[in-house]
């Protein structure tokens, strides 16, 4: 049998290396004016959502605050015109 270790002294089972880029994960925290219920939550999620670079959104409704983690730096146009499709209004970083 033959030994995973390469002569580099690294360990491999297949002798190739993988190597996995991760992108730094940037919060955001928004004004968004106009949400009132569960409903305003899904629909301003599943916009922002949509917008390219956005792993994550996380809607707190009764305080008209929108949560979006990006794969970087946050689009503001971007997400500011996804806020305004759902029909909300964005009035700026909180």
């Amino acid at each position: 049998m033959g030994s995973c270790c390469t002569p580099d002294h690294s360990c491999s089972t297949d002798g190739t290396t993988t190597a996995v880029a991760v992108a730094e994960a940037t919060s955001t925290v928004y004004a968004v004016s106009g949400m009132t219920c569960g409903h305003c939550e899904t629909s301003v999620s599943r916009s922002v959502g949509a917008v390219e670079g956005v792993l994550s959104v996380a809607v707190d409704v009764a305080g008209g605050l929108v949560t979006v983690t990006t794969d970087g730096a946050a689009d503001d146009a971007a997400i500011g015109a996804a806020v305004d499709e759902a029909g909300y209004e964005l009035t700026g970083r909180a």
